[in-house]
């Protein structure tokens, strides 16, 4: 089994998860603006990023012998470790919830403000966490004061998005009558030629069709961008995508913690002479209970959307490869950057590699 022992592979271990951790939110984000549905993306997503914790497992988890007390990844699917299986478990069901938010959020609220506050709370949260169940090995003067700046972060976060959302409506209010059809909604001129649910979408997706010229931030981009995407957010509560964007951040902060107690047992639930959790076999596990919540919460949304999303179902979700290839990278992207990261936290603590968290501020 691999294990990062030095202050240099742990933080070259961190600064890849800083990398895969910051580039899949903007793919998830693309997709939505192109018009597929989020629970057709997720799934995908979720796939892949079970599979890449599965490679992991399987690569650096049985390389080599076994070590004193670490036993490699076949060996630990026998033992008697349930007690921190299921708090990596939880890690993983935490995390999930929190990933599934962020897509909902990111459509309210905008990408670098989700990225912003969700990182924000998740360092100073997780952190502190952290920080006293690694023993305090990181040095308490170092630490807090970059937690206390991204406490800041938070709420300028919450502010911008105030100030986008006040900017927004004034732009939109300045459309003319014209720009509004018979049910009262928004409508582009550019768009005048429509984008036809099915065609229009996979035409926009290969890229064959002309979607218009609207200058970016304008208000004839915005009611464009609204006819294009997914997840409708003209005329809903700001509050919608600022509560589920702190939602997001808390779940973010409890999954390292959990993820930390299920290889380090501070608690002392393992029975004695039973090696604890190698982060490997920890990483499986968590990433097996976030996928299982993942199909259950996404299948029920297929057929019972939130937020005034069109219904669909299996036979349309296994149908729909327009993105598909994006959704899939997203996935391995993000197994990646969770198991890198995980990695680096054994070798330098938790609480310094939750700093991966300002992934995509």
């Amino acid at each position: 089994m691999y294990v990062v022992v030095s202050k240099g592979g742990a933080i070259a271990c961190m600064l890849l998860a800083l990398l895969f951790l910051g580039t899949w939110p903007a793919v998830m984000t693309l997709l939505e603006r192109r018009g597929r549905l989020p629970q057709h993306t997720y799934l995908d997503y979720s796939i892949t990023n079970l599979l890449a914790a599965v490679l992991i497992a399987l690569t650096f988890g049985q390389i080599g012998e076994e070590k004193l007390n670490m036993p490699n990844f076949f060996t630990q699917l026998s033992q008697e470790n349930w007690p921190c299986v299921l708090l990596a478990m939880a890690g993983g069901v935490v995390l999930s919830l929190g990933n599934l938010s962020t897509q909902y959020a990111w459509a309210f609220v905008g990408l670098s403000v989700t990225e912003v506050v969700t990182s924000s709370i998740t360092v100073v949260i997780g952190t502190t966490l952290n920080y006293f169940l690694d023993d305090r090995i990181n040095k308490a003067e170092i630490l807090f004061p970059g937690v206390g700046f991204f406490l800041i972060a938070v709420f300028l976060g919450a502010a911008v998005h105030s100030s986008n959302g006040a900017d927004n409506k004034a732009k939109l209010s300045s459309l003319s009558k014209d720009n509004t059809d018979e049910t009262g909604g928004l409508k582009s001129t550019e768009l005048k030629e429509g984008l036809p649910s099915k065609v229009g979408r996979k035409d926009l997706e290969n890229g064959d069709v002309s979607v218009g010229k609207a200058k970016f931030g304008t208000a004839d981009y915005l009611v464009e961008l609204e006819n294009r995407r997914a997840i409708k957010v003209f005329g809903k509560s700001t509050l919608i995508g600022l509560s589920l964007t702190f939602f997001a951040g808390v779940c973010f902060s409890l999954f390292s913690p959990a993820f930390n107690l299920a290889t380090n047992d501070q608690w002392h639930t393992m029975k004695d002479g039973v090696p604890h959790l190698v982060v490997y076999t920890a990483f499986f596990y968590f990433s097996v209970a976030c996928f299982v919540i993942a199909i259950i919460l996404n299948v029920t949304f297929l057929y019972y959307p939130i937020l005034n999303l069109p219904r669909s179902s299996l036979k349309a979700y296994l149908n729909d490869w327009n993105g598909r290839e994006w959704a899939l990278l997203a996935g391995i992207l993000c197994g990646f950057g969770n198991g890198l990261q995980f990695m680096g936290g054994q070798a330098a603590g938790y609480a310094a590699a939750d700093a991966v968290q300002v992934r995509a501020s």
